[in-house]
């Protein structure tokens, strides 16, 4: 089961931030983060205020991105108006909203987050990673997930794991959806065979494409460049990543170099998910299919 993006921790201890303030503070800083609220949950917790706070979180799913940065909106807020309390000497709250405001960054900060000049930045700079997540989410995926905990983990501290992993990802992402569509590969197939295979039975090879479509070159050559992607995260990965023994004075590529890596394959990944959701969608689709006999030899 995917990890919400905000950690229990951190929730938690915002609602007890808001139970020194007042019920109105609440429903507007709430209300101002696009937050609405479920005002027939009954929560079991004590206090109007902590009920009021349950009411909003009732309608979030911090499993999805857009959930969790609309309570991103919120803590923004809070530390904001903390920051402005701490650094003022005469507030007689100066100590506690020191305390509140270290300890707010510090459980964002587990969470991968960091608040700065107003403002709450992810501290991995992996693209699209909680996309792919939520993404993969129904499809129970675990070792799928843990793919994606390694790769935001790595990125800045072990490019050469992050590397190897953005192209493990994509294998493990073509391999789940040519068994969830009764696609059985012949022998072992390299990457980017895989990829070809799982483009084939999703019907996003370019000559799937209708030649009188519009746009239909500019289409063909977006998918052609699927492709490629596959066959540079393959090189990349020989080259640069884990997997393969090295010569002991190699040297590795730097974090930017890895984050772009593991960006490509993050992206071909949801992309392939997401088709092969909405193609699982239709029946008709899986008809047309081709099969490739699995080779026993």
């Amino acid at each position: 089961m995917a990890s919400p993006l905000i950690g229990k921790k951190a929730v938690n201890e915002l609602q007890e931030y808001f139970v020194s303030t007042t019920l109105r503070k609440i429903e507007m800083d709430f209300d101002a983060a696009g937050i609405a609220r479920d005002d027939q949950y009954q929560p079991n917790v004590s206090g109007q205020r902590r009920a009021l706070v349950q009411q909003y979180l009732k309608t979030l799913d911090l499993n999805k991105p857009r959930d969790a940065r609309r309570l991103l909106r919120v803590f923004e807020g809070v530390l904001a108006e903390l920051d402005v309390a701490r650094q003022n000497r005469e507030a007689y709250d100066q100590k506690e909203a020191e305390r509140v405001f270290v300890l707010l960054c510090r459980l964002l900060k587990h969470d991968g987050y960091r608040y700065e000049d107003g403002h709450i930045i992810a501290e991995r700079q992996v693209r699209g990673l909680e996309d792919l997540q939520h993404a993969v989410g129904p499809l129970d995926l675990p070792h799928l997930l843990q793919q994606i905990d390694r790769m935001r983990d790595a990125a800045d501290d072990d490019p050469w794991l992050a590397i190897g992993t953005a192209k493990e990802l994509v294998e493990t992402v073509c391999k789940t959806i040519l068994r969830e569509r009764s696609v059985e590969p012949s022998g072992r197939p390299e990457m980017p065979e895989l990829l070809k295979l799982t483009r084939d039975s999703l019907r996003l090879l370019p000559e799937h494409i209708d030649g009188g479509a519009k746009a239909a070159d500019t289409i063909k050559r977006l998918l052609s460049n699927l492709g490629t992607i596959a066959q540079n995260l393959a090189e990349l990965r020989r080259d640069y990543g884990t997997g393969h023994g090295h010569d002991g004075r190699a040297r590795g590529l730097e974090p930017r170099h890895a984050r772009l890596a593991v960006n490509a394959a993050v992206t071909l990944a949801t992309f392939l998910v997401e088709t092969h959701q909405a193609r699982s969608a239709a029946p008709s689709d899986l008809a047309g299919t081709r099969r490739v006999a699995l080779d026993h030899s």
